[in-house]
């Protein structure tokens, strides 16, 4: 099936389930507070489809709202694992479509501070140095993260089964005495509703190259709790409700 152009839903042609997907990403900002007027969010953009459809909801958003905000968007292209050449230039129309500055910025996957070391922690912690150091450059005071409701329910199941700990990633993450913020406006969202995004419109959605991408612990926890919810279809919202996270009524 030929997909839809994006720029459909730019020029106000939106379906209901990509509505709804839309007020369900502006009523987690709302909950958790986490954009204000005037405000330059910078989102980290990998190029996958979940940080494409964030991209997709905080513009179309800021088109309704009475209020406005800066979109900025930097994606970090790894050199050992660079982007085919050719996306450079579609993602680049992508954002520019929606309204964001966007960069992307070459940069080592593994830094000779990793001494040979390389696993899921490690890039995780230099893919956020780099966008702390960019955000700190420009002064701006958040990073909005792709994450969705699956990222949270597998980061509690990590923590809860291996490390003992009931805690997961947060709506909103302050970091350095709350100099700057970590948002995640999909945190209520199901994944399978970036991934009918990706089926039904042409983002360009590239790839990051992973070495671990389906042997991580969070790859073979996502067919566990795909048959925990067909004992409860509600089991992610559970667990999302079993959080206390401030903020939430």
């Amino acid at each position: 099936m030929e997909k839809l152009s994006y720029r459909s839903l730019i020029d106000g042609d939106i379906p209901p389930w990509v509505m709804r997907f839309v007020k369900q990403t502006g009523k987690a900002i709302n909950t958790y507070s986490m954009i204000r007027s005037d405000e330059t969010v910078l989102l980290s953009a990998s190029g996958g489809k979940d940080s494409l459809a964030l991209a997709l909801a905080l513009s179309l958003r800021r088109a309704w709202l009475p209020i406005t905000y800066q979109l900025k968007a930097l994606m970090i292209n790894w050199i050992e694992h660079p982007i085919p050449d050719e996306y450079r230039g579609l993602l680049t129309t992508y954002f520019t479509d929606l309204g964001f500055e966007f960069l992307i910025v070459d940069e080592h996957q593994y830094p000779a501070s990793f001494k040979g070391e390389f696993n899921c922690y490690l890039c995780s912690r230099n893919r956020r140095r780099i966008l702390f150091d960019y955000a700190a450059e420009h002064q701006i005071k958040l990073i909005a993260m792709g994450h969705h409701l699956d990222d949270l329910v597998e980061t509690s199941l990590m923590n809860l089964c291996f490390r003992a700990n009931f805690s997961t990633m947060q709506p909103v993450q302050p970091f350095f005495d709350g100099k700057l913020s970590i948002i995640r406006p999909m945190i209520e969202v199901h994944e399978q509703v970036t991934h009918r995004l990706e089926q039904a419109y042409d983002l360009p959605v590239v790839k990051p190259v992973c070495p671990y991408d389906q042997t991580n612990i969070r790859s073979r926890l996502k067919p566990i709790i795909k048959e925990l919810s067909q004992l409860d279809k509600l089991t992610r919202e559970h667990i999302y409700h079993a959080h206390q996270f401030p903020g939430r009524v």
